[in-house]
């Protein structure tokens, strides 16, 4: 497992910037953590690596956002779904065995639908308002 802390929102997308520099094609990070706990933030840093120059949001309401850079970026929140049948039901294995990179937050929810080669990235806010970035299933090299 790599352990990273970041103590800023400029530190985490710095963060997202050096994971989303080594993703390839395929990759799919299981994001993990609380609400407000920076799953978007890095998200952001991962996005600008990949060449996206959009505003990234959370896409709570809508589930599912697609970027487009060096390659695709499917960004999903499965927050609302029911669990793993409901994940399957939009259609998402496409993106996850696709040419891009999909990151889904909330990923608890569906763990059993995911590839075994996902990589789990869980963020925990700290009591100093830093955060603790745990990364485990990296096969892609140093960060």
């Amino acid at each position: 497992m790599l352990t990273f802390t970041t103590h800023s929102p400029e530190e985490t997308i710095a963060l997202g910037v050096r994971i989303g520099n080594k993703l390839k094609k395929g990759d799919v990070i299981a994001m993990q953590g609380t609400l407000a706990a920076g799953k978007t933030t890095i998200t952001k840093g991962i996005a600008q690596a990949l060449g996206i120059s959009e505003t990234i949001t959370s896409p709570t309401f809508c589930l599912i956002s697609e970027y487009y850079g060096k390659m695709p970026l499917y960004h999903m929140d499965v927050y609302r779904l029911e669990g793993g049948e409901d994940f399957v039901n939009l259609g998402t294995d496409d993106m996850i065995y696709g040419d891009g990179v999909s990151i889904i937050e909330w990923s608890e929810k569906i763990m059993e639908e995911l590839p075994s080669r996902t990589i789990k990235l869980r963020l925990t806010p700290q009591e100093d308002g830093s955060r603790l970035i745990e990364i485990e299933n990296w096969n892609n090299g140093e960060i």
